[in-house]
Protein backbone atom coordinates (compact mmCIF):
# COMPACT_ATOMS: atom_id res chain seq x y z
CA UNK A 1 0.00 0.00 0.00
CA UNK A 2 1.40 3.50 -0.79
CA UNK A 3 1.20 5.78 1.73
CA UNK A 4 0.96 9.64 1.25
CA UNK A 5 0.03 12.33 3.76
CA UNK A 6 -2.90 14.83 4.74
CA UNK A 7 -0.81 17.82 5.06
CA UNK A 8 -0.58 19.22 8.32
CA UNK A 9 -1.00 23.00 9.33
CA UNK A 10 -2.95 23.89 5.60
CA UNK A 11 -6.15 22.95 6.91
CA UNK A 12 -7.52 22.92 10.13
CA UNK A 13 -10.14 20.03 10.13
CA UNK A 14 -13.43 20.94 11.70
CA UNK A 15 -13.42 19.83 15.26
CA UNK A 16 -9.76 19.28 15.42
CA UNK A 17 -7.99 21.03 18.75
CA UNK A 18 -5.21 22.64 16.56
CA UNK A 19 -2.15 23.37 19.39
CA UNK A 20 1.07 23.72 17.39
CA UNK A 21 -0.43 24.24 13.98
CA UNK A 22 -2.25 27.07 14.94
CA UNK A 23 0.99 29.35 14.40
CA UNK A 24 2.84 27.31 12.10
CA UNK A 25 4.83 28.57 9.29
CA UNK A 26 5.35 27.74 5.83
CA UNK A 27 9.26 26.46 7.45
CA UNK A 28 6.80 23.69 9.21
CA UNK A 29 4.99 22.64 5.97
CA UNK A 30 8.54 22.05 4.50
CA UNK A 31 10.00 20.77 7.12
CA UNK A 32 7.10 17.96 7.10
CA UNK A 33 7.35 17.95 3.28
CA UNK A 34 11.18 17.24 3.14
CA UNK A 35 10.95 14.33 6.05
CA UNK A 36 7.51 12.95 3.92
CA UNK A 37 10.25 13.00 1.19
CA UNK A 38 12.92 11.51 2.30
CA UNK A 39 10.91 8.72 3.74
CA UNK A 40 9.35 7.59 0.60
CA UNK A 41 5.81 9.07 1.15
CA UNK A 42 4.04 9.01 -2.06
CA UNK A 43 2.08 12.35 -2.10
CA UNK A 44 0.91 15.24 0.26
CA UNK A 45 -2.72 17.38 -0.13
CA UNK A 46 -3.75 21.00 -0.02
CA UNK A 47 -7.61 21.74 -0.36
CA UNK A 48 -9.31 24.50 -1.71
CA UNK A 49 -11.78 26.98 -0.39
CA UNK A 50 -11.53 30.48 -1.25
CA UNK A 51 -14.13 31.87 0.82
CA UNK A 52 -16.16 30.26 3.18
CA UNK A 53 -19.46 31.50 5.24
CA UNK A 54 -19.20 31.91 8.86
CA UNK A 55 -22.06 28.99 9.50
CA UNK A 56 -19.71 26.51 7.72
CA UNK A 57 -16.60 27.05 9.44
CA UNK A 58 -17.78 24.70 12.58
CA UNK A 59 -18.57 22.00 9.84
CA UNK A 60 -15.39 22.62 7.97
CA UNK A 61 -12.68 24.62 8.93
CA UNK A 62 -11.63 27.64 8.72
CA UNK A 63 -8.60 27.50 7.36
CA UNK A 64 -7.03 26.40 4.13
CA UNK A 65 -3.71 27.45 2.52
CA UNK A 66 -4.12 27.87 -1.73
CA UNK A 67 -2.78 24.68 -3.01
CA UNK A 68 -0.63 26.07 -5.59
CA UNK A 69 1.58 28.34 -3.69
CA UNK A 70 2.36 25.70 -1.05
CA UNK A 71 2.92 23.66 -3.60
CA UNK A 72 5.31 25.84 -5.70
CA UNK A 73 7.21 26.31 -2.19
CA UNK A 74 7.75 22.82 -1.05
CA UNK A 75 8.45 21.45 -4.70
CA UNK A 76 11.87 23.69 -4.34
CA UNK A 77 12.80 21.63 -0.68
CA UNK A 78 12.03 17.74 -2.33
CA UNK A 79 12.58 15.40 -5.14
CA UNK A 80 10.10 12.88 -5.49
CA UNK A 81 7.05 13.23 -3.29
CA UNK A 82 3.68 14.10 -5.48
CA UNK A 83 1.29 17.20 -4.91
CA UNK A 84 -2.12 16.40 -4.87
CA UNK A 85 -4.69 18.74 -4.53
CA UNK A 86 -7.81 17.38 -2.70
CA UNK A 87 -9.51 19.05 -4.01
CA UNK A 88 -9.81 21.79 -6.35
CA UNK A 89 -13.60 22.63 -7.14
CA UNK A 90 -14.08 22.33 -11.17
CA UNK A 91 -16.55 25.10 -10.95
CA UNK A 92 -14.37 27.68 -9.93
CA UNK A 93 -11.73 27.63 -12.93
CA UNK A 94 -12.01 27.54 -16.56
CA UNK A 95 -10.08 24.38 -17.54
CA UNK A 96 -7.56 26.26 -18.89
CA UNK A 97 -6.73 28.03 -16.05
CA UNK A 98 -5.88 25.01 -14.39
CA UNK A 99 -3.91 23.34 -17.13
CA UNK A 100 -1.84 26.56 -17.33
CA UNK A 101 -1.55 27.15 -13.34
CA UNK A 102 -0.80 23.22 -12.45
CA UNK A 103 1.07 22.96 -15.66
CA UNK A 104 3.43 25.24 -14.32
CA UNK A 105 3.60 23.54 -11.41
CA UNK A 106 4.23 20.22 -12.66
CA UNK A 107 7.24 21.83 -14.47
CA UNK A 108 8.52 23.60 -11.40
CA UNK A 109 7.77 19.96 -9.71
CA UNK A 110 9.46 18.24 -12.67
CA UNK A 111 6.39 16.37 -13.38
CA UNK A 112 4.85 15.81 -9.69
CA UNK A 113 1.44 16.74 -9.99
CA UNK A 114 -1.86 14.78 -9.22
CA UNK A 115 -5.04 17.31 -9.73
CA UNK A 116 -7.96 16.06 -7.21
CA UNK A 117 -10.95 17.67 -8.88
CA UNK A 118 -14.82 17.84 -7.31
CA UNK A 119 -17.73 19.51 -8.47
CA UNK A 120 -17.91 21.36 -4.65
CA UNK A 121 -20.99 21.45 -2.87
CA UNK A 122 -21.07 24.61 -0.63
CA UNK A 123 -23.29 26.85 -2.99
CA UNK A 124 -22.81 29.80 -0.75
CA UNK A 125 -18.78 29.69 -2.15
CA UNK A 126 -20.38 29.41 -5.92
CA UNK A 127 -22.94 32.08 -5.41
CA UNK A 128 -19.56 34.22 -3.70
CA UNK A 129 -17.81 33.08 -7.17
CA UNK A 130 -20.20 33.70 -9.73
CA UNK A 131 -19.84 30.27 -10.44
CA UNK A 132 -23.20 28.15 -11.38
CA UNK A 133 -24.63 26.25 -8.99
CA UNK A 134 -27.10 23.50 -10.34
CA UNK A 135 -25.17 22.17 -12.84
CA UNK A 136 -22.67 21.78 -11.85
CA UNK A 137 -22.05 18.14 -12.33
CA UNK A 138 -22.56 18.52 -15.67
CA UNK A 139 -20.20 21.14 -15.67
CA UNK A 140 -17.79 19.28 -13.65
CA UNK A 141 -17.84 16.08 -16.34
CA UNK A 142 -17.39 18.47 -19.03
CA UNK A 143 -14.08 19.85 -17.09
CA UNK A 144 -12.54 17.09 -16.89
CA UNK A 145 -12.93 15.22 -20.23
CA UNK A 146 -11.35 19.35 -21.29
CA UNK A 147 -8.75 18.95 -18.51
CA UNK A 148 -7.62 15.42 -19.95
CA UNK A 149 -7.91 16.91 -23.59
CA UNK A 150 -5.56 20.14 -22.61
CA UNK A 151 -3.23 18.83 -19.99
CA UNK A 152 -0.44 17.75 -22.16
CA UNK A 153 -0.93 19.72 -25.13
CA UNK A 154 0.17 23.44 -25.29
CA UNK A 155 -1.91 24.12 -28.06
CA UNK A 156 -4.95 22.34 -26.56
CA UNK A 157 -8.10 21.98 -28.64
CA UNK A 158 -11.57 20.65 -26.83
CA UNK A 159 -15.37 20.81 -28.10
CA UNK A 160 -17.53 20.46 -25.17
CA UNK A 161 -21.01 21.29 -23.76
CA UNK A 162 -19.93 24.00 -21.78
CA UNK A 163 -16.40 24.38 -22.96
CA UNK A 164 -14.87 24.87 -26.22
CA UNK A 165 -11.73 26.29 -27.07
CA UNK A 166 -9.12 26.12 -29.88
CA UNK A 167 -6.49 27.66 -32.20
CA UNK A 168 -4.46 29.31 -28.90
CA UNK A 169 -1.03 28.37 -27.15
CA UNK A 170 -1.09 27.56 -23.54
CA UNK A 171 2.68 27.18 -22.65
CA UNK A 172 3.94 25.57 -20.56
CA UNK A 173 1.53 22.46 -20.53
CA UNK A 174 1.77 19.79 -18.21
CA UNK A 175 5.34 17.89 -18.15
CA UNK A 176 3.73 14.59 -17.51
CA UNK A 177 1.98 12.95 -20.58
CA UNK A 178 -0.95 11.89 -18.59
CA UNK A 179 -1.45 13.89 -14.90
CA UNK A 180 -3.30 11.61 -12.79
CA UNK A 181 -6.83 12.89 -12.42
CA UNK A 182 -8.50 11.94 -9.05
CA UNK A 183 -12.42 12.56 -8.46
CA UNK A 184 -12.90 13.50 -4.66
CA UNK A 185 -16.38 13.29 -3.32
CA UNK A 186 -18.87 11.41 -1.03
CA UNK A 187 -21.31 9.51 -2.99
CA UNK A 188 -21.74 6.64 -5.80
CA UNK A 189 -22.01 9.16 -7.97
CA UNK A 190 -18.27 10.32 -7.34
CA UNK A 191 -16.88 7.34 -7.68
CA UNK A 192 -18.97 6.42 -11.35
CA UNK A 193 -17.48 10.00 -12.15
CA UNK A 194 -14.20 9.04 -11.02
CA UNK A 195 -14.07 5.44 -13.31
CA UNK A 196 -15.34 7.32 -15.97
CA UNK A 197 -13.57 10.28 -16.39
CA UNK A 198 -10.40 9.66 -13.97
CA UNK A 199 -7.34 7.69 -12.72
CA UNK A 200 -8.59 7.42 -8.96
CA UNK A 201 -11.13 8.31 -6.21
CA UNK A 202 -10.15 10.11 -3.09
CA UNK A 203 -13.51 10.52 -1.19
CA UNK A 204 -14.19 11.74 1.99
CA UNK A 205 -16.61 11.17 5.25
CA UNK A 206 -16.97 7.56 3.31
CA UNK A 207 -16.43 4.48 5.91
CA UNK A 208 -13.83 1.55 4.61
CA UNK A 209 -16.74 -0.70 4.07
CA UNK A 210 -18.97 1.78 2.59
CA UNK A 211 -16.63 2.43 0.26
CA UNK A 212 -15.79 -1.45 -0.47
CA UNK A 213 -19.32 -1.91 -0.94
CA UNK A 214 -19.59 1.06 -3.72
CA UNK A 215 -16.40 -0.26 -5.44
CA UNK A 216 -17.60 -3.77 -5.81
CA UNK A 217 -20.52 -2.11 -8.55
CA UNK A 218 -17.57 -1.20 -10.76
CA UNK A 219 -15.25 -2.98 -13.29
CA UNK A 220 -12.48 -0.85 -12.23
CA UNK A 221 -9.75 -0.05 -14.31
CA UNK A 222 -6.29 -1.41 -14.87
CA UNK A 223 -3.89 1.32 -12.06
CA UNK A 224 -6.92 2.95 -10.56
CA UNK A 225 -6.32 4.89 -7.64
CA UNK A 226 -8.38 4.14 -4.12
CA UNK A 227 -7.25 7.10 -2.18
CA UNK A 228 -8.70 6.73 1.28
CA UNK A 229 -7.84 9.09 4.64
CA UNK A 230 -7.72 6.44 7.77
CA UNK A 231 -11.49 7.22 9.60
CA UNK A 232 -9.79 7.52 12.88
CA UNK A 233 -5.96 9.88 12.95
CA UNK A 234 -3.56 6.79 13.60
CA UNK A 235 -0.54 7.08 16.05
CA UNK A 236 2.20 4.58 14.99
CA UNK A 237 4.46 5.45 17.28
CA UNK A 238 2.52 4.09 20.20
CA UNK A 239 0.00 2.08 18.83
CA UNK A 240 1.82 -0.26 15.44
CA UNK A 241 -0.76 -3.20 15.74
CA UNK A 242 -3.85 -1.09 15.96
CA UNK A 243 -2.12 1.29 12.86
CA UNK A 244 -1.19 -2.70 11.05
CA UNK A 245 -4.67 -3.40 11.58
CA UNK A 246 -6.50 -0.84 10.04
CA UNK A 247 -4.35 -0.41 7.42
CA UNK A 248 -4.63 -4.25 6.61
CA UNK A 249 -8.67 -3.47 6.80
CA UNK A 250 -8.80 -0.66 4.90
CA UNK A 251 -6.67 -2.43 1.91
CA UNK A 252 -8.85 -5.63 2.13
CA UNK A 253 -11.88 -2.86 1.53
CA UNK A 254 -9.89 -1.67 -2.03
CA UNK A 255 -7.59 1.24 -0.67
CA UNK A 256 -4.72 1.26 -2.91
CA UNK A 257 -3.36 4.65 -1.24
CA UNK A 258 -3.57 5.91 2.35
CA UNK A 259 -3.61 9.96 2.42
CA UNK A 260 -2.61 9.62 6.60
CA UNK A 261 -3.37 11.68 9.51
CA UNK A 262 -1.86 11.03 12.75
CA UNK A 263 -1.95 11.73 16.60
CA UNK A 264 0.58 14.50 17.47
CA UNK A 265 1.18 17.32 19.36
CA UNK A 266 4.10 19.07 18.12
CA UNK A 267 6.14 19.20 14.59
CA UNK A 268 8.67 16.87 16.12
CA UNK A 269 5.88 14.22 17.42
CA UNK A 270 4.26 14.53 13.78
CA UNK A 271 7.96 14.26 12.23
CA UNK A 272 8.32 10.76 14.54
CA UNK A 273 4.96 9.51 13.63
CA UNK A 274 6.14 9.89 9.76
CA UNK A 275 9.17 7.44 11.02
CA UNK A 276 6.62 5.17 12.26
CA UNK A 277 4.55 4.58 9.47
CA UNK A 278 7.22 4.62 7.39
CA UNK A 279 8.84 1.91 9.04
CA UNK A 280 5.58 -0.18 9.93
CA UNK A 281 5.02 -0.27 5.95
CA UNK A 282 8.17 -1.75 4.68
Amino acid sequence: MKLGIATPVVTNVAGAELTWEKDATIEHIGRVAETADRLGYHHMTCSEHIGLPAAETARRGARYWDPLATFGYVSARTSQIKFATMTLVLGYHHPLAIVKRYGTLDHVSNGRVILGLGVGSLKEEFDLLGAPFDDRGARGDDALRALRAALPSNQPTYDGEFYSFGGLTVDPCALQPRVPLWVGGRTKRSLRRAVTLADGWCPFYVDVETAARWLQSFDLPADFEVVMPAEQPLDPAREPQATLDTLERMAAGGTTTVSARFVHHSLEHYLEQLHALAELNT
